[in-house]
């Protein structure tokens, strides 16, 4: 199964082949986990297929929630230069500040993130993003009916990217209101698809590479008793179409991890076992440096070809 998937993104690399060149009828993507700062793991794994050069190779990248930033910074082609701001101590304070809920403000500050540092601080290179041949998905969740949503029909300039990526990040109640889109209310992209292969496989994906961000005796969790108290009033006035997917998360993770396991032409990288356990909100330097130092070799170890 890794050998089919990687076979395939070294033949198109050796081939220099773009969307709308190919010679095979296979349509390769790349799928982006996140989970806030867990997505320091998959920024890691963006590093080392910019640095193979393996980009190119792929036909559309999907990005789920803090993945749809990494992939929007390896479409750009700054995955590698821009990854300091992972343990950026004013970047990651001003974006992440559990303090702020007291004065009844967002604890994730996506809209700075996008709108200032993404701009002004560390500037993302939204026209290369958008001309890329390479086909963006970020995903986002309805907040009505709870189902995902691929925002890639959404995008057509830097504003609406800037949206896309927001409401992709936009995390229930720690991030603030859902993003208004076309006329939708959206949440987070991991409220309804953590890895977006039911999506991917919707539009006719044939090879999956999957970068993941929890390691494989790391299950996801259904929501704890305290935050059932804390976000279901949350949910109950904002994004009331959320309360059941984000209920049975487990079991929507759960099958992700089956349909990845059983897809004939998928691979899975992920956080090798003994590597740390990261928190939605962590924002110690030390080891948001070290996850994506360990993201980057773990995708190293699988694409890279042997000397």
């Amino acid at each position: 199964m890794t050998a089919t998937v990687v076979e395939l993104l070294r033949e198109r690399k050796r081939q220099g082949s773009v969307p709308g060149q190919r010679r095979d009828d296979a349509r390769l993507v790349l799928l982006v986990e996140g989970g806030s700062s867990r997505g320091a793991y998959s920024s890691g794994m963006t590093i080392a297929i910019e640095r193979l050069g393996l980009l190119p190779a792929f036909d559309a990248v999907y990005g789920s929630s803090a993945g749809s930033l990494n992939a929007a910074w390896l479409l750009c082609g700054r995955a590698e230069k821009t990854q300091h701001a992972w343990w950026d101590p004013e970047i990651m304070g001003a974006t992440i500040n559990p303090r702020r809920v007291l004065r009844g403000q967002p604890v994730v500050d996506t809209g700075y993130l996008v709108n200032t540092v993404y701009t002004s601080v560390m500037p993302m290179g939204f026209r290369e993003v958008l001309d890329n041949p390479v086909e963006f998905h970020p995903m986002a969740t309805d907040a009505r009916t709870g189902q995902p949503v691929d925002l890639h029909d959404q995008i057509h300039d830097q504003a609406s990217l800037q949206a896309a990526l927001r409401a992709s990040t936009a995390m229930p109640f720690l991030a603030g209101d859902p993003v208004e889109i076309g006329g939708r209310s959206l949440v987070d992209a991991g409220v309804s698809e953590g890895v977006p292969i039911r999506t991917a496989l919707a539009q006719g994906a044939t090879h999956i590479v999957a970068l993941r961000t929890r390691r494989a005796d790391e299950p996801a969790l259904a929501p704890s008793r305290g935050e059932r108290l804390l976000l279901s009033r949350w949910f109950a006035r904002h994004a009331p179409g959320c309360v059941e997917p984000w209920l049975h998360r487990a079991e929507i993770r759960a099958q992700e991890e089956r349909l990845l396991e059983s897809h004939p032409a998928a691979v899975s990288i992920r956080p090798p076992l003994g590597s740390p356990t990261v928190g939605r909100t962590e924002r110690r330097a030390p080891v948001l440096r070290s996850v994506v130092d360990t993201g980057r070799e773990a995708a190293m170890d699988v694409l890279e070809e042997p000397v």
